[in-house]
């Protein structure tokens, strides 16, 4: 079977720092996967190679088999990314702002599932308010809104609870799981170890460039008895 994402020996310098240091993991279809790692560990940088935003120096990565550099669009397609940074065009209202997402992927007559992703993610109240006028939480959930817009089969999320209330929070991640129940494959970056542990069926750990850690959830919590995420976490962080 066609993993959902294949990096294989992915390589990034900028300037002489190594962002990414011959970085191979493979993440299955349907999966719910973490990609953990302290600030500067390489975690963005992967997600912007994979998305196409960044030109690694080498090694490969494909998105349900499309190679993201000589098949950039059929990956590009098969992908949503929420990212980090609040990105966003201050002169159309949320709806606006969903339809012109949709219309980058050839998709008309896309309301009722916009509709859809308004009320899970508690915007339907904003559909028509500019984005200028949106609070830094609510642009939060208009970038996953985004993300989601041409309704992917892989779905990257890097760190999309940071300033987001708890309320959100919650609704934000029934949402993924159940498009995760669906079929959707789902990768994670989040300072939240507990979000992790909660949601994640498989865990990478980077540090500096590289992988110190691939395993399940389950197996690498069994190497530490008694242990959360969190503690397994600053152990490998300081090993």
């Amino acid at each position: 079977m066609t993993a959902a994402v294949s990096i294989t020996q992915v390589v990034k310098k900028f300037g002489p720092v190594e962002a990414l240091a011959g970085v191979s993991l493979d993440i299955a279809e349907g999966g719910f996967f973490g990609l953990l790692g302290p600030n500067g560990a390489g975690k963005t940088t992967l997600i912007s190679a994979l998305a196409g935003l960044v030109r690694a120096d080498s090694g490969t990565l494909k998105v349900m088999g499309h190679d993201v550099v000589s098949d950039f669009r059929a990956a590009r397609r098969l992908l949503g990314v929420v990212p980090q940074e609040l990105v966003f065009d201050p002169f159309f209202n949320v709806r606006e702002t969903l339809r012109i997402q949709s219309g980058y992927f050839g998709i008309r007559n896309n309301d009722d599932w916009i509709d859809e992703i308004l009320a899970n993610l508690d915007l339907t109240g904003k559909a028509e308010t500019n984005m200028r006028r949106l609070s830094g939480g609510m642009k939060r959930r208009v970038l996953v809104a985004q993300a989601l817009v041409h309704k992917p089969p892989v779905i990257v999320l890097d760190e999309p609870t940071a300033g987001v209330d708890v309320e959100l929070r919650q609704g934000l991640w029934q949402f993924i799981r159940r498009l995760n129940g669906e079929g959707h494959t789902i990768v994670l970056t989040t300072h939240y170890l507990e979000e992790a542990e909660a949601l994640c069926q498989r865990i990478a750990l980077m540090k500096q460039g590289r992988i110190v850690a691939l395993d399940t959830t389950e197996r690498l919590l069994a190497e530490h008895p008694g242990a959360s995420l969190e503690d397994v976490f600053i152990r490998t962080m300081r090993a």
